[in-house]
Parts: C-alpha cells; sequence; structure tokens
C-alpha cells in the first residue's frame, strides 16, 4: 500500500534527506516550497506537450532489498502516452530478454522516470509506481505506435506521485543527426536558391566595339 506523503516532494525528500538539507543550509528553501504542496502531482499542459516530443527516457526500478537497475526507453515521439492527468504508459517491446524491470516490478512497483532534453538543455524527474500489463491486447495496440519496427510484448503503465525539472546548469546541448541534416540540407537549398538569382542578375555581355575602333590605347 502506498504511502500518504504530506507534500509531494517527500516522495524524495525523506527525513534522512531533510536532515542534510538542515546541514548544508537548503532545508528553509524547500521548506517553502513543502508549505505549498511541494512538486507537481498531475500531468499539466507543459509536462504534456514535453513529453509528446520526446524518443527516449530511463526508467529506474529497484528489487525488493534495494538494488537499483536503470534502463533506457526508447521510440518515436509521442511514444510516452499519457492517459489521464495521474497515469502514463508506454508499449514495452521484445529486447533482451533479461525481464529486470518487470522482475522488480513485481516485487517493488517504486518507479522513477529521468527524461533529457538536450536540445533545449531540459530535464524532468518523474517520481512514482510502475506495473506491467501483459494480457490487455486492445491496450497495446492502442500505445504501440504506427509504423515503428519493434515487436511490443506488454505495457507499463505508471502512476505519477510527484514531477519536478531541474535547471540547464551542466546539461551539454546536443542535437539529433536527423534534425542536423535537415537543416544542413535547408541551409544548402537556400544557398543554391540565391546563386541561382545572383547569376539570372548579371547577364553577360555581348557588346561589340564601335567600327574604326580596335580597342588598343593611344600613346
Amino acid at each position: 500500500m502506498s504511502e500518504v506523503l504530506s507534500a509531494s516532494s517527500d516522495v524524495a525528500f525523506t527525513p534522512a534527506v531533510k536532515a542534510i538539507q538542515t546541514r548544508k543550509g537548503s532545508r528553509d528553501g524547500y521548506a517553502q516550497v513543502e508549505r505549498h504542496g511541494g512538486w507537481r502531482s498531475a500531468v499539466d499542459d507543459q509536462l504534456a506537450h514535453f513529453l509528446a516530443a520526446q524518443t527516449s527516457f530511463f526508467l529506474a526500478t529497484a528489487s525488493a532489498d534495494g538494488q537499483p537497475y536503470m534502463q533506457h526507453r526508447g521510440g518515436p515521439a509521442g511514444f510516452i502516452h499519457v492517459l489521464d492527468p495521474h497515469t502514463l504508459a508506454f508499449a514495452d517491446y521484445s529486447g533482451n530478454r533479461q525481464y529486470i524491470t518487470q522482475g522488480n516490478l513485481s516485487e517493488n512497483p517504486k518507479a522513477h522516470i529521468f527524461v533529457m532534453d538536450y536540445v533545449h538543455r531540459r530535464r524532468i524527474k518523474i517520481w512514482g509506481e510502475a506495473r506491467v500489463v501483459e494480457d490487455d491486447a486492445a491496450l497495446l495496440q492502442t500505445l504501440m505506435p504506427q509504423g515503428y519496427k519493434a515487436r511490443p510484448e506488454q505495457v507499463i503503465v505508471f502512476t505519477i506521485k510527484a514531477w519536478d525539472s531541474n535547471c540547464p546548469q551542466h546539461i551539454p546541448q546536443k542535437f539529433d543527426a536527423a534534425d542536423v541534416a535537415a537543416a544542413l540540407a535547408a541551409r544548402d537549398a537556400r544557398i543554391a536558391e540565391l546563386e541561382a538569382a545572383l547569376a539570372a542578375a548579371q547577364p553577360i555581355s555581348t557588346a561589340q566595339p564601335a567600327s574604326g575602333e580596335s580597342g588598343a590605347v593611344a600613346p
């Protein structure tokens, strides 16, 4: 059974964490956030828009004895679905068949989603609980990205407890190769267009010297 949190950020700010915050001088600032309820706990338009644009994220779980594990999940933009303001879901594709994530969730539902957007230098952290759904073909078909080359095996449903975003500090800006290629192609097309326009504006002169003029310069 899930514990009741006095503030949503208590999912991360345990008594041990708060004690260290007090010792290092940051507790008062976070306590002010907690007085307003803590972090956000539902999907708003900002988060929905952010998730819809992502093609990659990391899913962290832990075994019953606390051994952590993080696994990458990827797909085309839109592969992370918002089922309702508190629930995310995605098709889980067949992979190396280790099933560490599924095994962890079978004994410890606590999970964490970490999404990094390198282009805009932004990261989103989502705390919650996750479960694996193996027997809902209709849901799996709904979540499977159309035309994506992968074999869907099951569904992972994630219930949100809290989420927060970080500042861009220390995040390197990186761009997808496809986006860079598209930008370069657009640049090259524009250069070719300008070169053609310049050539058309400078016709070659065909004028001949007047009769009797040799073109030589008199001494």
